[in-house]
């Protein structure tokens, strides 16, 4: 819903922005104030500024809560080292625009050029009932300003668009495609994005790839469980081969042991001993 402008209200302001790093110009443009020169304050009103009218940003129902959440987990997780992924992160897009994308991801730091943080690199609206039009002009500030890819998720449609500046319009991505960028771990699934299923994968591959530590604890364990269970019944075959018996609890013995060295101690008995014994007998 959009409103008319009320420089009153509080935590709105249309005075000339502060000195908050420096300001930057455009060919052919008047200068533009540092993204961190907010119109509105953070936190304290809902309000945005788009193009010099002042909106509100409203709280969500479930389609569009859900969407979102959904994006943030998948999108948190494939995020680069030296980036930071946000929610909500307001930023001054140009003299009339101060707003938030619904995610976004943004390199690490202070930009020495501003003095302030970088602007965002990557920006994710979830479109459910907000006006296209609305969308389409914040894709048409933002890249103005520098923001280098902009995506839309179309709660309804269950589609995903990518802003395309040549066009001035949405390019839609195909269920298959991926998303590859410098800001990702690894190429992010566009099904991933509108599939709460497909998101756990990519999610646990993502992970993979940055080599979380608990992972890497668990699938160092899966393997030696599985080089333990390997070896355990290759030693119960080669006695069976040679025609030695092995009891039910010789075997049960054998085969739930998991400590390697001692089943390497046993697959090396196992060839020449005579009996059973002499291969799981420990001084």
């Amino acid at each position: 819903m959009i409103f008319s402008m009320d420089e009153h209200r509080r935590g709105y302001s249309l005075k000339a922005p502060g000195s908050a790093g420096s300001p930057l110009r455009l060919p052919g443009r008047g200068p533009l104030p540092s993204i961190e020169d907010h119109l509105v304050e953070a936190e304290v009103t809902r309000d945005e500024v788009v193009g010099g009218r002042r909106m509100v940003a409203f709280p969500a129902h479930a389609p569009h809560a859900t969407q979102q959440t959904d994006l943030d987990y998948v999108l948190r997780a494939h995020v680069a080292p030296g980036f930071h992924a946000a929610t909500d992160l307001l930023t001054r897009y140009d003299q009339e625009s101060d707003f938030a994308s619904d995610t976004c991801i943004f390199k690490d730091g202070v930009d020495p050029g501003t003095g302030v943080r970088y602007l965002e690199e990557i920006a994710f609206e979830v479109v459910s009932e907000q006006n296209e039009r609305v969308v389409t002009e914040k894709a048409l500030r933002m890249h103005r300003r520098g923001v280098r890819r902009i995506f839309a998720v179309w709660v309804k449609d269950q589609r995903l668009d990518e802003w395309s500046a040549e066009s001035r319009g949405w390019r839609p991505l195909g269920p298959d495609a991926r998303i590859e960028d410098p800001c990702l771990v690894k190429p992010l699934s566009v099904a991933a994005l509108l599939d709460a299923a497909t998101a756990d994968n990519a999610v646990a591959e993502a992970l993979i790839v940055k080599g979380n530590p608990e992972l890497q604890k668990r699938e160092a364990a899966a393997r030696s469980e599985g080089e333990a269970a390997g070896l355990a019944l290759a030693i119960v075959n080669v006695l069976e081969a040679r025609g030695i018996t092995v009891s039910e609890s010789q075997r049960q013995s054998i085969l739930l042991c998991r400590d390697l060295d001692r089943l390497h101690r046993w697959s090396r008995r196992a060839a020449l001993a005579v009996a059973t014994e002499e291969v799981t007998s420990e001084p």
